[in-house]
């Protein structure tokens, strides 16, 4: 078979997750300054533009731009701090209270049957923006791990960002 000829298979393309894989969208110093760190820069922008969920006076809910699965939320501080241990006890208070309103929200928005929690400390722990501490909340179904990401390394989501992002945030309480 030669390249462009068709084979039978159907193809999903998702191009936009080569400029995340291939670190392109991700400041090159790991975020380390506050005016390279898309987490230091959400908060200024408008709700819907930055994908801001929620706002609290310590920290905030926003959606990951580049989601494991549907409705990956992050809950960060707005201090940039890379590590937990460097969050004040009022930081990691509403840090744990969003993520537990986060984890509601999204069970009333979406079914989700459970959830991976997770903070990524460090480079090399796996944190794409090690210098600005951030809480994983990443909904699961059963069954969510199909075929796609497992033979095609492709993840299929259902929903654009923008409307997941306004179904959260009609759901959040006031």
């Amino acid at each position: 078979m030669r390249p462009g000829e068709p084979d039978g298979l159907e193809r999903l393309w998702t191009p936009h997750r080569m400029a995340y894989v291939k670190g392109d969208v991700r400041p090159a110093d790991g975020g380390a300054e506050r005016a390279g760190c898309p987490f230091c820069q959400a908060p200024d922008g408008p709700r819907e533009e930055s994908l801001i969920v929620a706002r609290g006076t310590h920290a905030f809910v926003v959606l990951n731009l580049y989601p494991y699965n549907p409705g990956h939320l992050l809950v960060c501080p707005y201090r940039h701090v890379p590590d937990y241990t460097d969050l004040t006890v009022p930081e990691t208070a509403e840090v744990a209270h969003l993520t537990q309103t986060a984890m509601r929200v999204v069970r009333q928005v979406s079914g989700a049957h459970g959830f991976n929690l997770g903070m990524n400390q460090g480079g090399v722990a796996g944190a794409g923006i090690a210098a600005h501490l951030h809480q994983h909340v990443v909904p699961r179904w059963g069954g969510d791990a199909n075929f796609m990401p497992v033979v095609a390394r492709t993840k299929v989501l259902p929903q654009l960002l923008t409307d997941t992002r306004d179904l959260f945030a009609a759901a959040w309480p006031a």
